[in-house]
């Protein structure tokens, strides 16, 4: 890999110090590959990948016979998933402490998807709350990334298939689940212990912040509920990829800071999606790794 000297020179100038300058670098069909270059450039130093992506909501529920809740939860997500497109993936990228790169515009990227509100599937409710976040739906029409061409540059990007990277997330089955099947091309599997395997194989170390509030004392809500919580700022607007994934990334280390003393038990907590894998009241049991 290529040492940071490789980053073009317009990018070289020394970052801003202040938190409030952090930019978020919005991505679209004509720069998709040379920030994703930028990405490869970093990702070796700055190996902690907070993500979030924004998706057109929930339009179907499956019908039937299910083993459990949680196998209804999974049936549900594999439905909507299979039938509905990405438009956006917002990554932020850190060291194991949580900071940025010194240049602060070169910490996290929104990817936008090519989306047609006239061909493609979407709940009306999500897509309202998506446009009232600032998301201009035309620009995705005419500039938006061919989610095909974006698997194959993630996938020869660093950021998959690598034990040393570590993805962070909130709540994320489903934001997991648009990526596995962005880099398959194929629609979900049948069963959930399949999919798990895939995101194994894809991502081997993840963490759910909502999986790890369980072990919070009092700590409840959403991400913005949990960001508030512990007075963590958020830079740009709700409901848009890139600030969710700057605030999940934040958010991650300030609650691993407060409820953990710095140490995640990596056995119980990661590999974990809430929602998913077990059959508890709360609707979330860890998958664990072989060690």
């Amino acid at each position: 890999m290529q040492q940071l000297g490789a980053v073009p020179p317009h990018m070289r100038r020394p970052g801003p110090t202040n938190h409030n300058d952090i930019v978020i670098r919005d991505v679209w069909a004509r720069n998709m590959e040379d920030e994703f270059a930028l990405i490869r450039e970093l990702v070796d130093e700055y190996p902690y990948v907070a993500m979030d992506t924004e998706f057109p909501g929930v339009v179907a529920r499956p019908i039937g016979s299910f083993r459990s809740s949680t196998d209804y939860h999974y049936q549900t997500l594999r439905c909507n998933v299979d039938m509905l497109s990405i438009i956006q993936l917002g990554i932020t990228l850190t060291d194991k402490n949580g900071n940025t790169h010194p240049n602060k515009h070169l910490c996290c990227w929104q990817f936008n998807f090519k989306f047609d509100l006239k061909f493609d599937m979407y709940a009306e409710d999500s897509i309202k709350l998506l446009k009232r976040s600032g998301i201009n739906f035309e620009q995705h029409l005419e500039y938006g990334i061919d989610v095909d061409e974006f698997g194959e540059l993630l996938m020869s990007s660093g950021l998959v298939l690598c034990d040393s990277i570590e993805w962070l997330s909130f709540h994320s089955a489903y934001d997991f689940a648009y990526l596995v099947k962005t880099l398959t091309r194929e629609p979900l599997p049948d069963n959930e212990g399949d999919f798990f395997s895939l995101v194994r194989l894809f991502f081997p170390v993840y963490y759910d912040i909502k999986f790890l509030m369980k072990s919070c004392k009092n700590l409840k809500g959403g991400l913005q509920d949990v960001a508030d919580a512990l007075e963590v700022e958020r830079i740009g607007p709700q409901h848009q990829a890139g600030s969710d994934s700057l605030l999940t990334s934040s958010t991650f280390f300030k609650l691993v800071q407060v409820f953990f003393e710095n140490t995640l038990d990596e056995g119980k907590y990661m590999g974990a999606l809430y929602g998913l894998s077990g059959g508890t009241t709360a609707g979330a049991v860890r998958e664990t790794f072989d060690s």
